[in-house]
């Protein structure tokens, strides 16, 4: 008998080392990183991915181009060029076609996704930055004016990307609009007026704003992520780092949670729950137990400015793009989702 407590014992001992285990293993570990030697310093901006052909592409802004890497191999593959000040990208599988927002000279520049050779530009304001897809209705939404183009308003033009022409604008009474976020089962487009600290609310039928949403004393909102499933808009914010939960209805503040600074870039994942937000030497990484409750998981080391960064759920993989450091080269960091 005594045995068979002892065997029991044992047995509740290993149990609770591996629950202990789980609950503290990050939700990310670093797998490898890319080394990017040529580039001079400078922030990086946005990815996307082209999972069929196993392809990243990432946007140096402030390098003049758009790098392209292998995602089986973990290795630049081509550097485009023909760029001015590259910004927001959109691979498009069926046409085999990478659209990069160019906001240096205010285009659309449509690269050959064989060649990387350019095959089209649509011209857009100066200042064209942030950019949010409609692939239902193949209709490409960008940021475009305000600050950069001399302007006391911006325009989110609109794109055609079957005819690759710009079928009109929506005038927004903001200097600076940056990321948004758009509904699949709705007319909705939410945009971050980080100028005046709201959630722009637009219409996408009549093409204009229907209301504006205060973000509670919350400055420099820059990335946004929607949860339309529990009717859940994420926005954050630099003054102070906050990550703010919006009823997607009313706009009400739901919740607020702490960040870490310098924030650029926010991705949630309906599957498992999970917000990751992009941050200056950190990646902070929150779950989601139901619409109205929020806990912190952790907060991944990444590097200097390391804001840009996408997920890839079907791949687990989480990429990071950090800048040239002092005597640090630049690099993307590839971590795996646990």
């Amino acid at each position: 008998m005594k045995g068979f407590l002892a065997f029991l014992i044992a047995v509740n001992v290993v149990l609770f080392a591996g629950a202990a285990s789980a609950q503290t293993k990050p939700p990310l570990r670093l797998l490898q990183t890319i080394p990017l030697p040529d580039l001079k310093g400078g922030d990086f901006d946005h990815f996307d991915v082209d999972l069929s052909g196993n392809r990243l592409f990432l946007t140096a802004e402030e390098n003049n181009a758009v790098e392209v890497f292998d995602i089986r191999a973990n290795k630049l593959i081509h550097t485009i060029q023909d760029v001015d000040t590259p910004h927001s990208l959109l691979y498009l599988p069926d046409t085999k076609q990478l659209w990069v927002v160019d906001g240096g000279d205010g285009t659309i520049k449509v690269f050959d996704g064989g060649t990387y050779a350019v095959v089209e530009s649509v011209k857009l304001a100066v200042g064209a930055d942030s950019a949010v897809y409609d692939s239902a209705n193949h209709l490409l939404y960008i940021a475009t004016g305000g600050e950069d183009a001399k302007m006391d308003f911006s325009l989110i033009s609109i794109v055609d990307t079957s005819t690759r022409r710009r079928m009109g604008d929506i005038k927004v009474n903001s200097t600076n609009i940056e990321s948004m976020a758009l509904e699949k089962n709705g007319d909705r487009l939410f945009a971050n007026v980080r100028d005046r600290s709201l959630v722009a609310v637009i219409d996408t039928k009549k093409r204009a704003v229907t209301s504006t949403w205060s973000l509670g004393g919350v400055h420099g909102n820059t990335p946004m992520a929607l949860d339309e499933a529990h009717r859940r808009l994420f926005v954050v914010g630099r003054k102070p780092a906050r990550l703010i939960i919006l009823d997607s209805d009313s706009g009400k503040v739901i919740a607020t949670l702490p960040t870490a600074e310098l924030t650029d870039d926010m991705l949630y994942d309906p599957e498992s729950k999970r917000i990751y937000v992009a941050c200056d030497e950190f990646v902070v990484v929150y779950v989601q137990h139901d619409a109205d409750h929020y806990e912190e998981l952790g907060r991944i080391p990444t590097g200097f400015r390391a804001k840009t960064a996408i997920l890839v759920p079907k791949l687990k993989r989480y990429f990071v793009a950090a800048p040239r450091h002092g005597q640090k080269i630049a690099e993307v960091r590839v971590y795996e989702v646990q």
